[in-house]
């Protein structure tokens, strides 16, 4: 199972490093995916292109829940 080490909401100041905390714990995870996907042959350019898509996604969704 994958652990993921968030404290409490970054605020103040803290709050411009969440990209950079986000991207330091997924970031490893991801790469991890991209990499199985390529040795059975996928395309690394749709995998990440489907990264960002389901982002993308996830984003618009919580947009319709405000």
């Amino acid at each position: 199972m994958v652990q993921f080490n968030f404290d409490g909401p970054p605020v103040g100041d803290d709050a411009l490093d969440i990209s950079v905390e986000c991207q330091a714990q997924l970031l490893p995870l991801i790469r991890e995916i991209v990499q199985a996907a390529v040795a059975a042959g996928w395309s690394q350019d749709d995998v990440l292109l489907a990264f960002v898509e389901l982002a993308w996604d996830l984003y618009e969704k919580r947009r319709g829940d405000l």
